[in-house]
């Protein structure tokens, strides 16, 4: 059996003239002659050099309405994004969580924070940006099935999500204002793999019939056979590698694989680099008696191209996949 390889604006102020000797030709102003004094654009005190003033810096009460009325909104997004489970929910929450921090980060870079907390406000307002910017780019590597678990999400934006977190912090400790948003772990990037050969689900074997596994690819991968829509035995199989499942009992099986980079055993998924197949057509497993032989089969499946494979696999939902 065969399987291919998956691989500015400027502001414009006119100004007074002051009557006064530009050269020794320039005659003097003399007693009772009007003389132009003062600033331009002035009046009472001293000018902003702008025609109208700048907006006034909110009182803390106010900036800490103003942050509270987005904090459970973008806290709830990065916890509901650390949660998925499911690669479609994954997808559908990192998109949710870019929206929500980009939405927040562009609403308060607008407020005009009290004095003492301006430079870790604006701190706090980059990390967001920041963190939405890259989950955009993250975003594309999940389409891709470059990541494919949300601890490799995590692990992805890591260094962005810390930044955050003690910009949060930061803020926080200066008025008790409500910036903690991140109340996940990310963890590093890891390549974790079970022994070749090391069962991830095992049933009740006892026949006589065998499955062997060649996995000339360049990633590990796990083999699930399902019989009657269950699961009937799933074996790690690490690349470039074989493996041989013994005892595999009479019927008709459908036999899936996915493959990919650092297995992650809770959830039974490759976190990176992932893909879901099947082959087309079942395996039948049958033995025969009769008065002076027993006959079985035995099957051997590759997980690569091979010249002259008879079976050809199918991409398969990873949503679908037996587990």
């Amino acid at each position: 059996m065969a399987a291919p390889r998956l691989i500015s604006c400027v502001l414009a102020m006119a100004s007074l003239a002051t009557v006064g000797a530009c050269s020794s030709a320039a005659p003097s102003p003399t007693e009772g002659e009007p003389r132009a004094t003062g600033v331009a654009g002035g009046g009472v005190g001293t000018s902003t050099g702008a025609g109208t003033p700048g907006p006034s810096a909110l009182t803390p009460e106010a900036y800490r309405s103003e942050l509270e009325r987005r904090h459970d909104a973008m806290a709830g997004a990065i916890t509901a994004m650390a949660r998925a489970r499911r690669l479609k929910d994954l997808t559908r929450r990192v998109v949710a969580a870019e929206e929500k921090l980009n939405e927040a980060a562009q609403a308060l870079a607008a407020l005009v924070p009290p004095e003492e907390v301006r430079a870790r406000h604006d701190a706090y307002v980059s990390a967001l940006s920041d963190l939405a910017h890259v989950l955009g780019t993250t975003m594309t590597k999940v389409g891709v099935r470059e990541l494919c678990t949300s601890s490799a999400v995590l692990a992805d934006v890591g260094g962005r999500l810390a930044a955050l977190d003690a910009a949060g912090r930061a803020l926080r400790s200066a008025g008790d204002y409500p910036a903690d948003v991140v109340s996940v772990k990310a963890g590093k990037k890891q390549t974790r793999r079970l022994r070749n050969g090391e069962f991830v689900r095992k049933g009740t074997l006892g026949g006589r019939g065998s499955l062997e596994i060649d996995n000339g690819g360049d990633r590990d991968a796990v083999v699930t056979a399902v019989k009657g829509g269950r699961t009937a035995f799933s074996v790690y199989v690490r690349r470039k590698a074989t493996f041989k499942v013994r005892g595999v009992r009479d019927g008709s099986y459908r036999v899936y694989f996915s493959h990919g980079v650092d297995w992650e055993g809770r959830n039974r998924r490759f976190t990176r680099k992932c893909g879901f197949e099947k082959f087309a057509k079942p395996v039948e497993f049958e033995t025969t008696y009769t008065a002076t032989q027993i006959l079985w089969h035995d099957w051997r499946i590759t997980l690569h191209s091979i010249t002259g494979g008879n079976v050809r696999t199918e991409k398969v939902d990873p949503d679908d996949f037996p587990s």
